[in-house]
């Protein structure tokens, strides 16, 4: 297992470089953002519904907004739902309805795209965010459990899902984005998650799925669109927390169960938009672990994330 992850860390990291390295081979780091407006699902939603999917702590606690305060300026990254430019919403999926936990109401990636274009220009330094892929695999996984759809569907449905993440890409890019970060999912198979309903494996080749259509989808649009690997850095941390000043990259830190849908994985699950301080498991101190609840990260890997996300956006532009 450990050889099959990193080979296809590897082969992403070169998809990715590929990326990077088209356009002028002199770019020098010299991009001062106007304005960053986000799009995508909880891993990127930084409090649509007033809370974030991680523990509430009152830190910045969602990597996007960590990558924009690395640059020093006085740029934040709000919802939509308060009037800032992060449509990124909890369960949105990228080009499907309803949502991973059952809502119909939920903005699609896309929808939150054409919502943006709708009364918006993008002006020439403007820092787009597209992120993606994590609902999908949820809301699929549901489907296979439920006996309405078969694994390879699944996978044939998450291609899609990629390339239409690719398709958002480029439409930002035909209307004027010169510079587009764009971000598929981590590997669902290091997810507590995937330790509960024992499918790791399945959901490390779904979750490569997703992000090879996508990265497949933009290759040619290496001028303006980066690829962060989510994937790679990721496993970097849950494969060697140590190194990240972690202790497990295993367990839920939140006690929060939400009666409802949640966060997609059925009701009666721990959901991380619900968690703050007071409900942490006992004794423990959450900052010395990688997740929230079965899929979303703790404040410090969102931190560390972001960063890390930072780093790529400067060494490219």
């Amino acid at each position: 297992m450990v050889k099959n992850w990193l080979c296809r860390a590897v082969l992403m990291a070169a998809s990715a470089a590929l990326l990077a390295g088209c356009g002028s081979s002199s770019i020098e780091s010299a991009l001062t953002p106007t304005r960053f407006v986000s799009f995508g699902d909880a891993f990127n939603d930084v409090g649509q519904s007033g809370s974030k999917y991680t523990v509430n702590d009152g830190s910045t606690n969602n990597w996007s907004q960590q990558m924009v305060g690395d640059f020093g300026l006085s740029l934040t990254l709000a919802p939509s739902s308060s009037g800032g430019l992060s449509y990124a919403r909890g369960n949105a999926r990228v080009n499907t309805t309803p949502d991973a936990a059952g809502n119909s109401s939920t903005l699609t990636v896309k929808q939150q795209v054409d919502a943006f274009l709708a009364s918006n220009t993008i002006g020439g330094n403007d820092v787009m965010i597209v992120q993606g892929g994590i609902s999908d695999i949820v809301a699929e996984m549901a489907a296979v459990n439920a006996g309405t759809e078969t694994t390879a569907q699944m996978l044939a449905n998450l291609t899609q899902a990629g390339t239409d993440l690719g398709a958002q890409v480029r439409r930002l890019v035909q209307a004027g984005a010169k510079y587009v970060v764009v971000v598929g999912t981590y590997n669902l198979g290091r997810s507590p998650w995937a330790t509960a309903i024992g499918q790791g494996a399945f959901l490390e080749s779904a979750s490569s799925q997703f992000n090879n259509a996508l990265l497949v989808s933009i290759v040619d649009l290496g001028a303006n669109a980066l690829y962060i690997d989510a994937a790679y850095y990721l496993n970097l941390v849950t494969g060697l927390p140590g190194s990240y000043s972690l202790t497990d990259a295993s367990s839920v830190m939140c006690t929060s169960v939400d009666p409802g849908p949640g966060i997609g994985i059925g009701a009666n699950q721990v959901n991380s938009a619900l968690c703050n301080t007071s409900t942490i498991a006992s004794g423990l101190n959450y900052n010395l672990y990688a997740f929230a609840d079965q899929i979303y990260l703790t404040p410090v890997v969102q931190r560390l994330f972001g960063d890390y996300a930072y780093g790529r956006l400067r060494a490219r532009w």
